[in-house]
């Protein structure tokens, strides 16, 4: 349920809460992580101490899918953000702070390559003005165009939020976004028993102040659950070939083999129908700008 850095919150079919560690030799083969284990997996465990409810962790199992990220502590590592989750929530700003499309498409991309379903919601419309309001509509035709629910919450109005809990229902949700975009608030609102600490959004940077500091499950209700993850200011894309990152945008995929050349990476080659097609506006022209930063590997907060 909880990782602190050496210790792991579990919690048994009986609800019954352990603090687990893992045994010294314990590696995971040919798997380059900083944590072994993320919020979401399942473990077997033998008691070590009854009185203090600490238990030694034996087994991992096998993992269903899992979040990744660059680790920014050591490079050619990974960090585990959570395993075995059904799907995977962004929690968007365009305005105090504004979440990027780079971001935005960055996170879709490592959901697809983990066959994640994704929804993005876009809070603190009660913010917008007319242009920004029209401009949100031209984001969403994009993003539900590729198969992309999307939703739009307001904190102040309650505009949204009854459809918010509604997708967490019987799901296991991992609730991601940059610092200040508003995920605890809206948690709060739909779980105020939770009592997640929300953070003011600092005037230097109008970035948030980070206030989650390790990944977190909580069970809204029986079958329902969710991660809350730290505000994510970066997300490197973690062990994924220049070739590859296409096949992780739904509209570069239905046209892999379309291409004069088989090998095309949709940078600058003759014969390619990705860039046709996006000259013709069949590609929007930021999910393309979005590609060729990940190709060349652009820093991740644009």
């Amino acid at each position: 349920m909880r990782s602190t850095g050496s210790w792991y919150e579990i919690i048994t079919d009986q609800k019954e809460i352990f603090k687990g560690r893992l045994p010294g030799k314990f590696k995971l083969k040919n798997f380059k992580v900083t944590n072994p284990i993320a919020v979401g997996d399942y473990v077997d465990f033998t008691i070590e101490n009854t009185a203090e409810r600490t238990v030694l962790i034996e087994k991992i199992h096998p993992r269903e899918n899992y979040m990744i990220r660059k680790s920014v502590h050591k490079t050619g590592h990974g960090h585990m953000i959570a395993a075995n989750i059904d799907q995977s929530i962004l929690v968007v700003t365009l305005v105090l702070p504004r979440t990027s499309l780079g971001f935005i498409d960055r996170f879709l991309v490592s959901c697809e390559a983990f066959r994640i379903p994704a929804v993005l919601v876009f809070n603190k419309i009660d913010l917008y003005d007319e242009a920004l309001y029209a401009y949100q509509q031209d984001l969403i035709n994009i993003y539900e165009g590729l198969g992309y629910k999307c939703i739009l919450t307001s904190v102040q109005t309650g505009q949204g939020i009854e459809e918010f809990k509604n997708i967490l229902k019987n799901k296991k949700s991992l609730i991601s976004g940059h610092s200040g975009v508003g995920k605890s608030s809206l948690v709060n609102l739909i779980a105020p028993d939770l009592e997640l600490k929300t953070g003011d959004i600092s005037d230097f940077s109008l970035k948030g102040k980070h206030t989650t500091t390790f990944a977190e499950m909580f069970e809204l209700e029986p079958g329902t659950y969710i991660i809350d993850t730290p505000g994510i200011k970066e997300l490197g894309i973690f062990d994924m070939e220049e070739e590859e990152i296409s096949h992780y945008f739904p509209e570069m995929r239905e046209l892999l083999g379309h291409c004069r050349f088989h090998n095309c990476k949709h940078f600058n080659e003759p014969g390619c129908t990705i860039i046709q097609q996006v000259e013709k506006g069949e590609i929007a022209l930021s999910r393309y700008e979005s590609y060729l930063s990940m190709l060349i590997n652009e820093d991740t907060r644009r």
